[in-house]
């Protein structure tokens, strides 16, 4: 399970990184008081045309987004809901563009959500089937014992 948490972390941290590109290549160059104009103004003071990772409405981001009960069951639900909050987003950020050089991105990054979601629900089906198990124990024979004498 590790394993398929980490690939698809390290994909959403990619994924990061193509927005941050994105919206780095749309507002290069653009002189300050354009971005003031537009509504960049207060982003513009603080990190100039720099990458800065936060919500649309301006929270940045922080680990405390990130939801973790401990039960397999609801953080994969937690995983899978995130998945679908993410194809929305980019659904949204389709709708805001008619650039295909925007726009064709976008879809690809909306596809591997929707595989990722798919991810996380085979995952979960495969923890309910082990849950699910009759429990079953082996007791190691008496001669596999160290204490075990002939």
């Amino acid at each position: 399970m590790c394993i398929f948490d980490n690939d698809i972390g390290t994909e959403e941290l990619a994924h990061l990184e193509m927005i941050g590109t994105i919206v780095y290549q749309l507002t290069r160059g653009v002189p300050a008081d354009v971005l003031e104009r537009v509504g960049l103004g207060a982003y513009y003071t603080d990190h100039d045309h720099a990458v800065y990772p936060m919500s649309a409405s301006g929270t940045p981001f922080t680990a405390a987004y990130i939801q973790s009960k401990g039960d397999p069951i609801a953080d994969l639900h937690e995983d899978m809901a995130a998945e679908q909050k993410a194809r929305a987003t980019y659904e949204n950020l389709i709708n805001l563009t008619d650039d295909p050089d925007v726009i064709d991105p976008l879809r690809f990054l909306r596809e591997r959500e929707v595989v990722h979601f798919q991810r996380f629900g085979e995952a979960l089906r495969i923890v309910q089937d082990k849950l699910a198990e009759k429990p079953f124990y082996v007791k190691k024979p008496d001669c596999m014992n160290p204490a075990y004498k002939r």
